[in-house]
């Protein structure tokens, strides 16, 4: 070929290539947004997927209506306590800066909302970038250009969370440590064409170490942003570790020098570190993260110093991967005698992410294989299809080729790169968003394997030159060809569109209840988007006198704060859950997994007594429940209190032995709520229900019917309920002794729907009923409910009838009424 033909050769392969990458772009962007309806609500709201992403929503609002400063305190959620910022500043900080940019300082609430949804589309369609770099740095670029095809068509957790409308920092993971990868490799492989050593810096011959320093810098910001993006990021910092200790052993093993390792994972480590110190708060571990990148700019050192002396002192080779596990141990000892904080960071590594108790329930944090606590590969193929599967044979066919044949440090950290993900990925689902970067790769890597011995070079060589003809198409052309169309990328595809067809987050029984709960109840005294003091240590955040909280389960806490503008007393940062933590010994603390699973309404109310430090104060005044906590959701609140027996016992059926709920289950707060209605409670009363979806709880009315002689209606009821906590009328009056005295109401909700209210007792010659309802309505700057009792209450005894009204004032006052 003349040098004039290469130019135009050069240029059109970067155009192709150019064209595959948008294609791959314009795929992604189109995958994420088809269910952008279901975001972009007809009537105007926009409707957030999961619950996460509320709070990322949240931390822009509060940013934007104090920029740039960041929401380091909430008040706003776990009543009473608040709760310190949990995520990482860059994600929210940096999307917060690009919406006051474009919205020129006074960002429209529309704008907010726009840029929010559409942020995890971008984010998830820019991953093929620094995927596309990576692969063809290591193996190319036609590998390059499937493995940015295969990540755009991804399914599974890489796809639900970078999916229209699910504004979360996991994503953001995912993008950032692939751009580490994509730096790191162009560092090694610099490293490897200009090799740098301590004694070229000593000599302050810097110009070939000029040539690589950029590579480990970018690598460093990358790392740097990953830190300052999940409080979390240790974890790429310890694959980096893992990697560069494994690269020590490989280069000192084949007498190769191994300074660059250190040199590079210094300056990696210390451009993070500096990244790290500078950032005020980053969650709960920023101690965390200053130690171990301070451990790694330690470690890198010795271990190039102890490779230096065993080559000086000519020891045998193999005992060098020996001394680095007696120095791990060493400073392990060392650790255990100088810094419980350092042992504990040392020993905590290797169960980083496992969870055990009500943790356990938490969907993303349960292992990878297991669905309903029973072992399964399905999970496998939801998240990657069959790129799943042959990512794993990749795996092994590469660590054969690693031992093997002659490596390179670059194939070296994809090997160790993709054992940490998979072994992280086992422990907590959620890193399957990780894993399927790794397994696009590898996947196409294997792919252009099979294509090189299907003879496609040969083919593709008689096409530019102009030989081709239709007697060149082999086989084995079709066969390579289908392979990868029909197992990898159609079911791939496949997978993808139908995961697109809804997003998750609150539906809309949930977010009618949170906006009721916004405009019918009293303003909590707390400005929703101030810049809240942040507490000293030992201290608890006072709140002003009208300040109350709302019980629910955790899952919703966001939705409440978010939506609703009110406090959660539990979020879901699982806080404010209450129960136990490691054995069924321990307090059973206050908080939401101990309200609804409290036996009775006294003990429940003792727990709302005991959330509060002020004994004059309950922890909540409305209880927001909804049929998944009465039915499904119910085991994980018995779970984050280590105490699960009998609530469900097995029933012999037609169809064999069932679980179903007990009488423990029936007693549970949460089911005097939901089943019952709050029927014969003294101080919860129904202020609000939302529409009546199709649900569970006719089963579970049946069940109570059938086995405890109850007379419910096998009904289903409104999705979403809420109750309020209130001090109660009392009513007293006289009957004769040992007469069985009645007081009952008809309860009309505002969804038109009649219950009884009632409540007995027996006589000593007086009788006394607290009640929670008031019959004579609302009254201003309270609770503006319209379920109330259809008239006034109804005394009965004997032949006696007699009617009482109760104000809401006396159920506010406890005022006492006597007949």
């Amino acid at each position: 070929m003349t040098t004039e033909s290469k130019p135009p050769k050069i240029i059109g392969d970067k155009l192709i290539h150019l064209g595959v990458i948008i294609l791959s772009l314009l795929v992604s962007i189109y995958i994420r947004t088809i269910p952008k309806a279901s975001v972009f609500l007809s009537n105007g709201f926009v409707r957030f997927g999961g619950n996460d992403p509320w709070y990322h929503l949240r931390n822009v609002e509060s940013i934007l209506h104090n920029f740039p400063n960041m929401l380091w305190f909430d008040a706003y959620t776990q009543y009473p306590n608040g709760t310190h910022q949990i995520f990482a500043p860059l994600f929210d900080m940096f999307l917060s800066t690009v919406i006051w940019i474009i919205g020129l300082g006074t960002p429209s609430q529309d704008l907010i909302n726009t840029l929010c949804a559409y942020n995890p589309v971008i984010l998830g369609a820019l991953v093929i970038i620094p995927t596309y770099f990576f692969t063809k740095n290591i193996f190319g670029s036609r590998a390059a250009l499937l493995a940015a095809f295969f990540i755009a068509i991804a399914p599974g957790q890489f796809l639900s969370r970078s999916i229209i409308g699910f504004n979360d920092h996991h994503i953001a993971e995912t993008l950032l440590t692939t751009i580490i990868a994509m730096f790191m490799i162009m560092a090694l492989k610099k490293a490897s064409e200009h090799e740098i050593t301590f004694e070229m810096i000593k000599n302050k011959d810097l110009s070939t170490f000029k040539v690589v320093l950029p590579y480990m810098l970018l690598t460093g910001v990358a790392l740097g942003a990953y830190s300052l993006t999940w409080i979390g990021a240790i974890f790429f910092s310890f694959v980096i570790g893992v990697y560069i200790t494994i690269q020590f052993c490989i280069d000192h093993m084949h007498k190769r020098s191994n300074d660059y390792l250190a040199i590079s994972g210094m300056i990696i480590f210390a451009v993070a570190l500096i990244m790290v110190l500078a950032t005020p708060y980053i969650g709960s571990t920023k101690p965390l993260a200053i130690k171990g990148l301070v451990a790694g700019i330690i470690a890198f050192p010795v271990l190039s110093l102890m490779s230096t002396m065993m080559n000086k002192k000519a020891i045998k080779k193999s005992y060098y991967p020996l001394a680095i596990s007696i120095f791990f141990v060493v400073g392990v000892g060392v650790a255990k005698l100088v810094s419980e904080s350092a042992y504990a960071l040392i020993t905590s590594v290797f169960s980083f992410f496992m969870r055990t108790g009500g943790g356990l329930t938490i969907a993303e944090a349960s292992p990878l294989l297991s669905i309903g606590g029973q072992f399964s590969f399905q999970p496998i193929w939801y998240n990657f299809g069959a790129m799943g599967y042959i990512s794993f044979i990749a795996l092994a066919i590469l660590t054969y080729k690693a031992f093997t044949q002659k490596n390179t440090p670059e194939n070296t950290f994809l090997i160790v790169w993709t054992l940490m993900i998979i072994w992280a990925m086992l422990q907590q689902n959620r890193f399957a968003y990780y894993y399927s970067v790794n397994a696009a790769i590898l996947c196409a890597w294997v792919n252009i394997k099979i294509l090189k011995l299907a003879g496609w070079k040969n083919l593709m060589d008689s096409i530019k030159s102009k030989s081709f003809s239709a007697k060149n198409i082999k086989a084995m052309h079709i066969l390579s060809a289908a392979f990868i169309i029909l197992v990898l990328v159609y079911p791939s595809y496949s997978l993808a569109m139908q995961q697109t067809q809804g997003t998750s987050g609150p539906n809309g029984y949930w977010i009618e209840a949170t906006t009721w709960l916004r405009y019918n109840t009293p303003d909590p005294g707390l400005d929703y988007y101030e810049s809240y003091e942040i507490p000293a240590d030992g201290e608890s955040y006072k709140y002003p006198d009208a300040a109350y909280g709302v019980m629910s389960w955790w899952d919703y806490g966001h939705w409440i704060e978010v939506i609703g503008h009110r406090i959660p007393n539990a979020n879901p940062f699982q806080k404010g859950i209450g129960g136990r933590t490691n054995s069924i010994d321990e307090e059973n603390l206050p908080g939401a997994s101990t309200f609804f699973t409290a036996p009775s309404e006294e003990t429940a109310t003792e727990v709302l007594e005991a959330i509060h430090p002020d004994p004059e104060k309950a922890g909540a005044r409305y209880i927001v429940s909804d049929v998944e906590m009465a039915t499904g959701k119910f085991y994980a609140m018995t779970a984050w209190t280590l105490d699960t027996d009998n609530y469900y016992i097995p029933v012999q059926t037609d169809v064999g032995y069932q679980n179903v709920p007990g009488p423990r289950y029936y007693d549970s707060m949460e089911a005097r709520l939901h089943i019952f209605d709050a029927s014969g409670l003294k101080q919860y009363r129904m202020v609000y229900e939302s529409p009546i979806g199709s649900t569970q709880e006719p089963g579970y009315k049946n069940v109570y019917n059938v086995l405890y002689g109850g007379t419910l209606t096998e009904e289903n009821t409104g999705y979403v309920k809420i109750f309020e906590y209130v001090e109660g009328a009392t009513i007293t009056g006289t009957a004769p002794v040992n007469e069985t005295v009645t007081i009952s109401n008809n309860i009309l909700t505002n969804q038109m729907r009649t219950f009884t209210y009632t409540q007995s007792t027996t006589s000593d010659g007086t009788y006394s009923f607290t009640v929670p309802y008031s019959t004579t309505g609302p009254i201003e700057g309270e609770t503006q409910f319209d379920t109330m009792p259809a008239g006034p209450y109804t005394i009965s005894y004997g032949t006696v009838t007699e009617q009482v009204s109760v104000s809401e004032t006396d159920v506010l006052n406890g005022n006492t009424i006597e007949v």
